[in-house]
């Protein structure tokens, strides 16, 4: 009899094994967004658009949808780990495979660092940044024990999560301290505009991201063909419909200005009705949520990681595959080190702002790839890809200026990096 572990690999040496199935991948993507925008996004796009927030949650969900369609397609047809880093390079270019790679490491390893924050703060504001750091090291040797374990792992996190809600809105719901007032007035839908939705969008985006997360690990799905484009619509709409019945929730129960400045505004909207015992639930379904947010983050750059590495694109070492487990050790390893550094001295609404920026420009990219697949190759007409792409480029023009800044300056050490190493190549060659 063969060896379960070592079984399943894709073609050649050191591939990593193929063991997750549609429920594994929906459980994965579903655990990366449940936590990401129900505990952390919420509060900065009212700040952003007041109650127009829920027509960004609208809007992000539309982005979110053409982009998930653009990432099945793609994945369905090049079933690697690397997700559009992987499609840029092989449908656009070295250059733009490397900058959807670039964005995505950046963005998902601030994602890492805001997940790791959300969890610590719900549970102690005196120790935070040392209890994020140790969830993080925890998380990262779960990693390095193999993907069936992250998947199982975020299977009972998710769970757990979905139960913490669930209280959460029996607790908002029929604490009887609902206003329709909170949404009614024009003056509260309008109040940041155009821009300010758009912004709104564009910081809850980063609760979607993680529907396609499965796609970064395509290399390790069953039947990649038929898995990856079912899994990735659903976890989205799953997300979708949560995310919708919570953000007005919380607005009914807050109103804008005070869901605006709240660090907790899942425990605040519970604690102000008549149920307010419910409370600690949010703290602990924020705390878990953030957890499975976090386990799936870490797995997914780690794998972007090692296809760049692969490439050279990042240094070979970094594309070991464990001999035992079939997982990339040494990039989940940086990744680990490298976040810990970030919780020591990132903010939670910065850390999502810079995050949305290196994302969406890594949506950007998969959405032109798409648009260069052959007809029988699309799961959409192009024109769904085109609206794709000038979404997520009018998203990233959107976001706090501060975020754009330090996007385009970490691109830009990013690129500039890569031709320096590049030349260097071709001298000594």
């Amino acid at each position: 009899m063969s060896d379960p572990d070592h079984r399943d690999f894709p073609t050649g040496t050191g591939g990593l094994a193929r063991r997750l199935g549609t429920a594994d991948a929906v459980v994965i993507g579903l655990s990366s967004m449940i936590g990401a925008g129900v505990f952390a996004a919420f509060a900065p796009a009212a700040e952003a658009a007041g109650t127009g927030l829920l027509i960004g949650l609208a809007v992000a969900g539309a982005v979110a949808y053409c982009n998930a369609t653009s990432s099945a397609a793609l994945a369905a047809t090049h079933p690697e780990s690397g997700g559009a880093y992987v499609y840029g390079r092989k449908r656009l270019g070295e250059w733009w495979g490397f900058t959807a790679g670039w964005g995505f490491v950046i963005g998902k390893t601030a994602s890492c660092a805001a997940m790791a924050l959300t969890f610590a703060s719900y549970l102690t504001a005196d120790h935070a940044k040392p209890l994020a750091a140790a969830a993080v090291i925890a998380f990262t040797a779960v990693n390095c024990f193999g993907v069936t374990k992250t998947a199982g792992v975020a299977r009972v996190l998710l769970a757990l999560t979905l139960l913490a809600l669930a209280v959460v809105l029996v607790g908002v719901l029929g604490g009887g301290q609902l206003s329709g007032d909170h949404l009614g007035s024009v003056e509260q839908w309008t109040s940041g505009g155009v821009p300010g939705v758009l912004q709104a969008a564009g910081l809850l985006f980063f609760a979607f991201a993680g529907y396609a997360r499965i796609a970064t690990m395509g290399e390790e799905v069953r039947d990649p063909k038929r898995t990856i484009p079912r899994a990735i619509p659903i976890a989205l709409a799953v997300a979708l419909v949560l995310y919708a019945v919570v953000g007005t929730s919380a607005l009914l129960a807050l109103g804008p200005a005070r869901l605006a400045v709240s660090a907790a505004p899942l425990v605040e909207a519970t604690e102000v009705g008549n149920l307010a015992g419910l409370a600690a639930a949010a703290s602990t379904g924020a705390a878990v949520a953030s957890l499975g947010a976090l386990l799936a983050l870490i797995t997914g750059v780690g794998r972007t990681a090692l296809a760049m590495a692969r490439n050279h694109d990042l240094p070979g070492w970094l594309s070991a595959v464990h001999p035992r487990h079939r997982v990339p050790h040494r990039a989940e390893l940086v990744v680990g080190v490298v976040v810990c550094v970030l919780v020591l001295t990132l903010d939670v609404r910065g850390a999502i702002g810079f995050s949305s920026f290196g994302v969406l420009v890594y949506y950007a990219i998969t959405n032109a790839s798409a648009f260069s697949l052959p007809a029988d190759q699309r799961h959409a007409p192009r024109w769904l890809t085109v609206l794709g792409l000038v979404g997520c480029l009018t998203l990233v023009a959107a976001l706090p200026w501060t975020s754009v800044l330090g996007g385009l300056v970490v691109f830009a050490i990013g690129l500039a990096g890569r031709a320096i190493a590049r030349l260097g190549r071709r001298r000594r060659q």
